[in-house]
């Protein structure tokens, strides 16, 4: 039997404080729950809008590249291609958001100098090049929109585990056990009342 649930005043206390604490606790993971879930509607929202730019980017693009794999050559456009230097401007840091590590990508823009000669290309291959370099910005802004929401997720599914244990397993716990150690006590107040009672009856007998 635990030692902490025999009907003395020692452990009506820590049971009452036990169960305060509990109750507090549920507060803030309440609390915590709702404040991610906003801020997972707000990313999803914003996922929702970069998702829709990149998806009318990538046909502007597609369209120009169309146009320039015409105007030039498909083999022409692939050599310039494989000629455009790797992107090395990209930087992930972190922040918290109640306890949730999310991704800061930080995308240091370089200019877009062209490795190729103008006077060799046509409008529609700079036309690409401007609308594939909005993607790529795009993309990395995505990436972390959507790593955001998923770590939030799945902190979300935490909390919520967490303060349903609190709700449904310990505060209940403590209830039922604050309520039977004060009910014991009250049982011995008034056995030890009564057996004060006649004690006192029987001194005034034999008086």
């Amino acid at each position: 039997m635990n030692p902490n649930s025999f009907p003395t005043k020692g452990n009506l206390i820590l049971a009452k404080n036990s169960l305060a604490l509990a109750r507090q606790g549920y507060g803030l993971m309440d609390k915590k729950r709702n404040i991610l879930l906003r801020e997972l509607m707000d990313l999803i929202d914003e996922a929702k809008d970069i998702q829709a730019e990149i998806d009318s980017t990538f046909t502007s693009a597609y369209r120009a590249l169309q146009r320039a794999n015409i105007e030039l050559g498909i083999n022409y456009v692939q050599e310039i291609g494989t000629s455009v230097p790797v992107d090395t401007g990209i930087q992930i840091k972190a922040r918290s958001i109640m306890g949730t590590e999310i991704p800061l990508v930080r995308y240091e823009e370089t200019p877009m100098n062209p490795v190729y000669a103008y006077y060799s290309t046509r409008e529609s291959l700079d036309e690409a090049r401007s609308h594939f370099e909005k993607v790529k910005k795009l993309t990395i802004r995505l990436s972390m929109v959507e790593n955001s929401a998923y770590r939030l997720a799945n902190n979300i599914k935490k909390t919520q585990k967490r303060a349903n244990a609190l709700k449904n397993i310990t505060i209940p716990l403590y209830e039922t056990l604050s309520r039977d150690i004060t009910n014991s006590l009250e049982e011995k107040e008034r056995e030890e009342f009564t057996r004060l009672k006649v004690i006192k009856r029987n001194k005034a007998k034999t008086s």
